[in-house]
């Protein structure tokens, strides 16, 4: 798939199918986090891979606005040291990319950190910056085909060249 489309064509997705995630997909799109740049090549990324059905639920029952959570096939949490958040939306988009060009949909929420820690045994002093949520796509549930265009502002109204 190429980027640039990749990057265009995704949409966020909340409503899942219940196929699995094959192990070899789930270990790409890892990778894909893994492989992010950081500041001074610390990595900092650490990752928890929920994938066990009562867990799901649990972490979708921490918040009304992750009720979806619970129908993803895996979710992924993002676990830093609260001084390296710099680089975690760069590794939660490569992630949700790599997804994308695997037929997975994706969407990332933030969840009560302290619910989270208790329920996956997180240690002190990480912090969860956020969740993402992973399945094949419910066509019934997917809203518009990609082709469609997005309503978005124009280029004009949000870029201004050498000077406000």
């Amino acid at each position: 798939m190429e980027t640039y489309r990749a990057v265009v064509d995704k949409r966020d997705q909340r409503g899942f199918t219940d196929k699995p995630i094959p192990d070899e997909a789930l270990r790409r799109i890892l990778q894909a986090g893994r492989m992010t740049g950081s500041s001074k090549n610390v990595e900092p990324n650490r990752f928890v891979v929920v994938r066990d059905r009562q867990r799901l639920g649990a972490l979708a029952a921490t918040s009304p606005a992750g009720r979806w959570m619970a129908r993803a096939a895996a979710a992924i949490v993002l676990v830093q040291t609260q001084e390296h958040q710099f680089d975690a939306g760069r590794c939660a988009q490569n992630m949700m990319l790599a997804a994308w060009s695997e037929g997975i949909g994706s969407c990332p929420a933030h969840l009560p950190e302290a619910e989270l820690a208790r329920l996956l045994g997180i240690p002190e002093g990480l912090f969860i910056n956020r969740v993402i949520g992973f399945g094949y796509v419910n066509p019934e549930r997917a809203g518009p085909p990609p082709s469609v265009a997005r309503r978005r502002r124009p280029l004009a109204e949000l870029v201004h060249w050498e000077r406000w």
